[in-house]
């Protein structure tokens, strides 16, 4: 039981322990990717601005998770049940990209 009090004590001490400065340094870089994502919407760069505001989305995501949410401070089996979610949110995803690029009509809904 007092090694529980001693996790629960250092965590809410990393916690507490961030300061502000490192989450306006974190809003800081969240504005400037969605500066770029803006950017990049407005270039002509066809399919390659998918692939960027995505990137760019995953990465924001993963900052207020880790920071915002505290996911970083987290114990390992939230971390990895995280990872499941991932794995199979990418699984979906890939299932859902994949109809779409062996379909035979381009224009389903009025071919």
């Amino acid at each position: 039981m007092q090694h529980e009090h001693h996790d629960s004590a250092a965590h809410e001490q990393a916690l507490h322990g961030l300061g502000y400065g490192l989450y306006i340094l974190i809003w800081i870089g969240l504005v400037a990717l969605t500066g770029v994502t803006v950017a990049i919407a407005g270039v002509d760069v066809r399919q390659l601005a998918v692939l960027v505001a995505m990137l760019v989305a995953s990465v924001k995501s993963t900052l207020v998770m880790a920071y915002f949410m505290h996911l970083k401070y987290e114990p390992p089996v939230f971390r990895w049940m995280f990872l499941v979610l991932l794995v199979t949110f990418a699984i979906f995803m890939i299932l859902l990209f994949s109809d779409v690029l062996f379909r035979e009509s381009p224009n389903v809904l009025f071919g």
